[in-house]
C-alpha cells in the first residue's frame, strides 16, 4: 500500500461519518484560511491547556448561533454530535471545550473587537462569488432588550441597571424599552447584512446612520426617522440616490402630495429589511441580548450577522 497511513483523527475526517449537508456546504463555501489569520492572535485556551484552534472556536459560536445553543449547551453537543465535531475540525479522538473555554474565547473576540472585521471578510467572500448586489442599502435598527432586569418602578427616571450599565431606555409607540439597538444595513436584493451596529437603546437611529452606508450603493432606502437635510447632501455628493421617507416639520402642516407619493414608493423598497429584524427575532430568538455590557453584545450581534448571512449564501447560491 502506497502513502501514508490515516491516523483514527484524520480517518474520522475523510470517512463521512457525521455528515450534514447544511454544514458541509457551508464549509464548502468559505475560504477559511482569511478568518483563520484574522483569529490566530486570540489565546483562546484555559490556563495550563494548549489552546483551541481559533478557527474551530469561531465554528463554534456559529453553531451556537444557527441552533440556540448557550454555552452549557454548546460542550455537550460538540461531546456528542458527531457533525458539529466535524465543521469544527474536532477528531473523535479530540478533546473539545467546555463552556468556560467557549466563554473565554468570545471575551477574547470581544476585547480584541474581531467581530466586524471578520463580518467584513466574509462579506468580502460573498462579494467576489457575486452575491452582493448593491443597487441599494436597507437602514433600520430595532430594539433589544437588556439581559439585566430594568431598574424597578421606584427607580429614579433614566436610571441604569448595576448589572448592565450600558443598556439604556428608550420609548416607542408610546411604550418605555430597556436594552439596545441593532441598527443594520442590508443589501438590497440579496438580503445579506453588510454593516451593523450596536447602541444603547437610547441612541436615536439618525446618529449612526452615516456609519450604515457603504459608499459603492447605488441607492439608500430608509424611513422618515433618517431624515436629514446634511444627510440627504452627503449622499448626493457621493453620487448614492437618496431614498429616504419624508417626514413633517415644525410648523408645517402636513406633507405636499409630492412626499407622500414618494414616501409611498419607498415603503414597500424598504421593507425586505423588517424580513431581517423578523428572521433576527423569530429563528435566533434576538428578542434579547445574551450579555452584561455593550461590547460583549456588540460581538453577539457580528456573531449573528455572519451566521445569517452564511445561511443566506446558500440559498442565493442555490
Amino acid at each position: 500500500m502506497s502513502g501514508k497511513q490515516l491516523g483514527f483523527a484524520e480517518a474520522f475526517m475523510a470517512s463521512g461519518l457525521g455528515a450534514n449537508r447544511r454544514l458541509d456546504r457551508v464549509s464548502e463555501l468559505v475560504h477559511w484560511a482569511p478568518f483563520e489569520r484574522l483569529l490566530e492572535a486570540l489565546r483562546p485556551g484555559d490556563a495550563g491547556r494548549p489552546p483551541y484552534p481559533g478557527l474551530s472556536m469561531f465554528k463554534a459560536l456559529l453553531l451556537q448561533q444557527w441552533y440556540g445553543l448557550s454555552d452549557p449547551g454548546l460542550e455537550e453537543a460538540l461531546l456528542d454530535r458527531l457533525s458539529f465535531r466535524r465543521f469544527c475540525g474536532f477528531a473523535l479522538d479530540q478533546a473539545t471545550p467546555d463552556e468556560t473555554t467557549i466563554c473565554r474565547f468570545r471575551q477574547s473576540l470581544s476585547a480584541a473587537g474581531l467581530g466586524v472585521g471578520l463580518l467584513e471578510e466574509l462579506n468580502r467572500q460573498l462579494d467576489a462569488k457575486g452575491l452582493i448586489v448593491r443597487t441599494g442599502t436597507l437602514i433600520d435598527a430595532t430594539i433589544v432588550q437588556a439581559q439585566a432586569r430594568a431598574p424597578g418602578m421606584d427607580a429614579e427616571p433614566g436610571a441604569k441597571s448595576p448589572a448592565d450599565p450600558d443598556a439604556d431606555w428608550t420609548r416607542k409607540g408610546g411604550r418605555s424599552y430597556f436594552g439596545y439597538k441593532a441598527h443594520v444595513g442590508v443589501d438590497q436584493g440579496s438580503g445579506l447584512i453588510r454593516k451593523a451596529i450596536l447602541t444603547p437603546a437610547r441612541v436615536n437611529e439618525s446618529e449612526v446612520a452615516d456609519d450604515l452606508v457603504c459608499g459603492d450603493e447605488a441607492a439608500v432606502y430608509a424611513d422618515k426617522a433618517y431624515e436629514n437635510k446634511h444627510r440627504r447632501r452627503r449622499l448626493k455628493d457621493r453620487g448614492i440616490k437618496d431614498r429616504i421617507m419624508h417626514r413633517s416639520h415644525k410648523n408645517q402642516l402636513g406633507l405636499p402630495a409630492w412626499q407622500r407619493q414618494r414616501n409611498r414608493l419607498i415603503a414597500p423598497l424598504r421593507a425586505p429589511v423588517e424580513r431581517v429584524f423578523g428572521t433576527m427575532k423569530r429563528s435566533y430568538r434576538y428578542r434579547r441580548v445574551r450579555y452584561f455590557n455593550l461590547a460583549r453584545n456588540a460581538t453577539q450581534l457580528h456573531l449573528l450577522c455572519l451566521a445569517i448571512n452564511l445561511r443566506r449564501a446558500l440559498s442565493l447560491a442555490g
